[in-house]
């Protein structure tokens, strides 16, 4: 008897090898360079500068004679391409720029894993100043929402009007995390990401930050994962997570250009209290909230979002 239970053991433990060996030969995901990214994910206008050691993705869209252009900067594990539906609306008559931030997107990694706030900021000033760009309006999503209002504390000349769209700064306390945002600020769990990746992961994580999972489409999917296995992007993702902190949010009465807030009410990564927060924090900031939007509503439904920014934008003088 015994030596018949040895031999079904090792039967059964060979049957889930084989599965463990196929699950991995299924999900492997290896990095993908640069060079076989771009005939996909940055057609023109696409271009690239170096800067800090990088080659930044970016796009100058719209007439570069306008006086204050908006500068859209995109939340964590995002790109540029979130903000494609704002661009189309704006740039027939406004200069918008828009780019990927260190870490993600195209552009990838920094040499020296810097992914704190400071660096983000320090980082988008010199972008700015790059470009030629005396004032702004910036607008930022989630990470970039963060990062938007810190610029406008540290360098308030540069900043003409600050839109936050579910923006991150105050404490990070998630109703839902995304799975691959879970998985990310585990050690033990993480350390396979750099070679594994599910491409049902990243789509799992994009209907959590959804309020509306109808609106996720195959090819938004394509995206994000097609983006993450950029070359050094899953391991920037890890030191990001663990550099989180909170912003200055005790700073924030020190803004003092028109601020518009735009949250979804259905976003569980960062709750509208948060929103609701920084409309407390912000002197005479307004709060524009979509009852039927998640995390990134400007990506979710561009018109909508974008019809509240253009009712506002008149507040804003170069």
């Amino acid at each position: 008897m015994s030596g018949r239970w040895s031999e079904w053991l090792l039967k059964a433990v060979g049957i889930l090898l084989m599965l463990a060996a196929l699950a991995f030969a299924v999900a492997k995901a290896p990095d993908r360079s640069l060079e076989s990214l771009v005939p996909r994910w940055a057609p023109p206008p696409s271009d690239f500068i170096e800067l800090d050691g990088l080659l930044v993705h970016y796009r100058d869209q719209g007439p570069s004679s306008d006086p204050l252009p908006l500068v859209l900067i995109h939340g964590t594990s995002a790109s540029l391409h979130t903000w494609e539906g704002w661009v189309a609306g704006l740039s027939a008559t406004r200069r918008v720029i828009s780019f990927d931030l260190p870490g993600f997107g195209l552009t990838g990694p920094n040499a020296d894993n810097d992914y704190s706030d400071a660096r983000y900021v320090a980082f988008v000033r010199q972008f700015l100043a790059r470009l030629g760009v005396g004032r702004a309006i910036l607008v930022g999503n989630s990470l970039g929402g963060e990062i938007a209002w810190q610029v406008a504390l540290a360098d308030p000349s540069r900043v003409a009007g600050l839109v936050l769209v579910d923006a991150a700064g105050f404490e990070f306390v998630p109703e839902s995390l995304p799975l691959g945002f879970r998985i990310a600020r585990i050690p033990v769990l993480r350390e396979p990401m750099r070679w594994v990746l599910p491409r049902r992961a990243i789509e799992d994580s994009v209907l959590d930050v959804y309020g509306d999972p109808s609106r996720v489409t195959a090819a938004l999917v394509d995206r994000y994962y097609e983006l993450a296995l950029r070359e050094g992007n899953r391991v920037a993702l890890m030191r990001r997570m663990d550099q989180l902190a909170p912003g200055p949010v005790e700073r924030l009465g020190e803004i003092k250009v028109p601020t518009l807030i735009l949250w979804g009410e259905r976003d569980r990564l960062i709750p509208l209290r948060w929103g609701q927060a920084f409309e407390k924090g912000i002197p005479g900031s307004r709060l524009v909230v979509f009852p039927k939007l998640g995390h990134v509503p400007q990506e979710e439904d561009p018109a909508a979002t974008l019809a509240a920014l253009r009712d506002w934008l008149p507040q804003v003088t170069p």
